[in-house]
């Protein structure tokens, strides 16, 4: 690997893993403090909203206008940004003016975002070349560092609720987040053919167009069986208390972290595509098994087996599309898919309490048939479509 390679890949990693241990805490305090400070919960959920669109609209800007704007400028904004955040918090600011500033797109509750950070990160963590092997391996400690991070913030969150505290973190991530954006090497940054160039896909636009419509489809039966819906089922169908469901799921979070680590090892042997499908087909049959599991223990095994394949199309996810797409077209590629994702995911929840009354492991084997339906999709349209050359196959 070439030193400014690794130079940008210390960078991003150790940025990484700092807003991962703030949004961790984020995920776990922000709604209680709004309770406290008087929200209720209409307007709580207004707040999330506005983190929501926040991460979609500063991703879409980032298509537009990141690569004139300049890579290292717009990275150190977001985190100046997730600052005035922390500071609007840590101060008790009126819920008007936080809502504002979650416009910004610099706000998350989700530890591995698919926000206007990560949009960023993968074009610089690809570089200018194809996905070689090193890319690859790059995506898969991203992801792991991620998690394990956010783990380490949802315990830190585990302190009792307190504005100062939650504020006080972000800051600091937001301010150290900007120096290290200002340490980029240039090399992160891409040469526009001409000053008026646009960021957005133009000769790969059909390409990622097919790819955020089916990435939407996958997050979006994800959403059917998130975790406060999966800890729901599992205390009800068996009686399962809090501390058993809180293990379970901390080992499940345990081999999605090492599933990260494994997929660059998996696709260096049979390239990103199969990677991408022929380990996240077999995890969705188990998500469905789920369903008809006849005993906690069952159901506990099935979704340990799954945590073991299921995270390993993300790293895999994230190299292919830079592959696909030209470097002066990356930033769109991914600012377009990531927001794609980001925006289907909350209807799943929405959608999978509709069937409720039809069935409460319903909402396992939609997830379970939609996300098989993405994988053969995937397969089927993107099979013939050849890589650059030096892209992994």
């Amino acid at each position: 690997m070439s030193d400014p390679r690794r130079r940008v890949m210390c960078l991003v990693l150790s940025a990484q893993a700092l807003r991962g241990l703030g949004y961790g805490l984020t995920a776990v305090q922000l709604g209680t403090i709004l309770h406290d400070g008087g929200l209720g919960p209409a307007q709580v959920g207004l707040m999330l909203t506005a983190i929501v669109a926040g991460g979609a609209l500063a991703s879409l800007a980032l298509a537009r206008w990141a690569d004139r704007f300049g890579r290292r400028h717009a990275y150190a904004a977001l985190y100046l940004a997730l600052a005035g955040c922390g500071a609007l918090i840590a101060t008790g600011a009126p819920p008007w003016l936080l809502g504002l500033a979650a416009l910004s797109g610099a706000l998350s509750v989700e530890v591995i975002e698919s926000g206007p950070f990560t949009t960023l990160e993968q074009v610089m963590l690809a570089g200018t070349g194809a996905a070689d092997r090193q890319v690859v391996r790059g995506f898969g400690l991203y992801n792991a560092v991620a998690a394990t991070a956010g783990l380490a913030g949802a315990l830190l969150g585990t302190l009792p609720p307190d504005r100062r505290l939650l504020g006080g973190v972000l800051i600091a991530v937001g301010v150290t987040g900007a120096l290290l954006a200002a340490r980029l090497p240039a090399s992160v940054e891409v040469h526009l053919p001409d000053p008026g160039s646009a960021s957005p896909p133009v000769r790969s636009r059909a390409i990622v167009t097919r790819l955020a419509s089916l990435f939407a489809l996958d997050s979006l039966a994800g959403g059917f069986v998130v975790q406060a819906y999966l800890a729901y089922w599992l205390n009800v169908h068996y009686q399962a208390t809090t501390t058993t469901i809180g293990l379970l799921f901390a080992a499940v979070g345990l081999l999605q972290t090492v599933s990260f680590l494994l997929a660059p090892v998996v696709a260096n042997r049979i390239g990103l595509l199969p990677t991408m499908v022929f380990t996240h087909l077999p995890s969705n049959l188990l998500l469905a098994s789920v369903a008809v599991a006849p005993t906690f223990a069952v159901a506990a095994g099935l979704l340990l087996a799954r945590a073991c394949l299921s995270q390993m199309d993300v790293p895999t996810r994230q190299a292919y599309v830079m592959a696909l797409v030209p470097p002066g077209e990356r930033t769109g590629a991914a600012a377009l898919t990531n927001t794609a994702r980001y925006l289907a995911r909350p209807a799943g929840p929405v959608l999978a309490g509709l069937l409720q009354p039809l069935g409460a492991a319903l909402p396992f084997l939609v997830a379970g048939v939609a996300k098989s339906a993405y994988d053969l999709a995937l397969w089927r349209i993107f099979r013939p479509v050849e890589l650059p050359a030096g892209g992994m196959e």
